[in-house]
């Protein structure tokens, strides 16, 4: 992997969350079904595959434009939540990005850090309420924390998985604040977040492909 994501890399990082997503759907199906209506592992695999359709159709070549595009295409998802806040955090990410042919550490974490900002504008929710945020804000830290010390996209993405995918486990302790397992109260302590945990393969897919 080169010390930068270019359209290609980036479009090969959606393509690569959109099969760990498909790979875990059976999983996301379990865990949503416990406080859920057990739709969030379709929901998710429909989600990346209107991203995967949105970057054929992309012909800019531009890092902003295949943002902005897959943020529209999974916006179009029928199911909760999960199309506009998932849209929402990359569209976030493409308003920083500019012009910029390539992101760096610094511009990958600056575009995951707008894009974070654009999120908690859309829902209260942050770490703790057992959501996605759970999963999302390590791995926002641990991309921004790795620029700082550094370290290439493909080792920034590597750390980011990591926290993702250990704050969705945390959230098996937590009592779900938000969403319909918030009717369940206590009963929703024990189970892993499907949202937190579809936000953790996302970012396997990621740092995979930058390997």
């Amino acid at each position: 992997m080169s010390e930068a994501i270019g359209y290609a890399q980036l479009a090969a990082m959606v393509r690569a969350a959109a099969e760990e997503v498909r790979a875990h759907v059976p999983l996301l199906t379990k865990l949503d079904s416990v406080g859920g209506d057990g739709d969030h592992g379709i929901t998710m695999a429909r989600a990346m595959g209107l991203a995967e359709k949105a970057i054929e159709a992309e012909g800019t070549g531009q890092i902003n434009a295949l943002l902005t595009d897959v943020g529209w295409g999974i916006m179009g998802v029928d199911g909760g939540a999960t199309g506009p806040l998932l849209g929402t955090l990359f569209m976030g990410m493409s308003d920083s990005v500019g012009d910029a042919d390539a992101l760096d550490t610094s511009g990958l974490a600056a575009a995951l850090v707008a894009g974070l900002a654009a999120l908690e504008k859309q829902t209260p929710a942050r770490p703790g309420d057992k959501t996605l945020m759970d999963a999302l804000v390590p791995a926002v830290t641990a991309v921004r924390d790795a620029a700082d010390a550094g370290k290439s996209p493909a080792e920034a993405l590597a750390d980011a998985a990591e926290a993702a995918a250990k704050g969705a486990e945390a959230t098996q302790k937590l009592q779900a604040r938000f969403g319909r397992a918030k009717s369940i109260k206590e009963a929703s302590i024990g189970s892993q977040d499907p949202g937190a945990t579809s936000m953790s393969l996302l970012f396997r897919g990621f740092a995979d492909a930058c390997q």
